[in-house]
């Protein structure tokens, strides 16, 4: 045991020495990977380490909420790049299990709902549900909650817009969500970053082009750099 953390532990340095920090965080990883990494094979590195260094955190201290969410953040990325069925549904069950400890928070919710529309816009509502277990119902359920939860921060309704404007370009929740994310507080670089994508988006909707609704969705959500439609 012992062995196995220190090995994983030494990978998630030779990551962090890879990538000129010292001291970053899960959160700070998979931020990068998310946003700012354009290569699938550096995104996946930089997230298989935010994993290890979740689960060694989580392993200290058992009830650390941000290395829980975190941990099942980057198992689901993960399901992402690699398209593993056993990770994509062990992730769904990790939010399940956060949503269930703490259902009043909003990026806990977010996390499950974008969880189960990426993988009926992946494999369509049918195969979704029978190879993972995903609803697009229980998705847009989960994301209407994140919003209501999470007050006015701009990274709430941005979020939203794009996941059901990825989904549907024609979505008429999408525009009133957009304008919301504009109109919504920034106390984060995140809300900050999703706000400038909904301000990008708006036109598009505006003008009923689907195609580059759709396509812009896509590219402003977490990993859209390095995922292709």
């Amino acid at each position: 045991m012992m062995k196995r953390s220190w090995s994983a532990l030494t990978g998630v340095m030779m990551v962090l020495s890879a990538a000129g920090a010292d001291a970053q965080s899960p959160r700070d990883l998979l931020t990068q990977a998310s946003f700012i990494d354009r290569d699938r094979a550096v995104a996946l590195r930089r997230v298989t380490a935010a994993q290890t260094a979740a689960t060694i955190q989580l392993q200290r201290a058992p009830g650390d909420r941000e290395a829980a969410l975190m941990q099942a953040t980057a198992l689901g990325y993960r399901a992402k790049l690699t398209g593993s069925r056993g990770d994509a549904i062990a992730a769904r069950k990790l939010m399940e299990q956060l949503v269930a400890r703490l259902p009043t928070d909003p990026e806990r919710q977010i996390l499950l709902g974008a969880w189960h529309t990426g993988a009926v816009d992946k494999l369509g509502r049918l195969v979704a549900r029978a190879a993972l277990g995903a609803s697009k119902a229980a998705g847009l359920a989960a994301i209407d909650r994140g919003v209501a939860l999470g007050g006015t921060r701009a990274m709430f309704p941005a979020l939203a817009a794009m996941l059901r404007l990825g989904l549907d370009p024609a979505d008429p929740r999408g525009r009133p969500l957009l304008e919301a994310a504009i109109r919504g507080t920034t106390p984060t670089a995140m809300d900050r970053r999703f706000q400038r994508g909904a301000a990008a988006m708006l036109p598009s909707v505006r003008a009923g082009d689907r195609d580059t609704t759709r396509k812009l969705a896509k590219a402003l959500l977490p990993l859209g750099s390095v995922i292709e439609d």
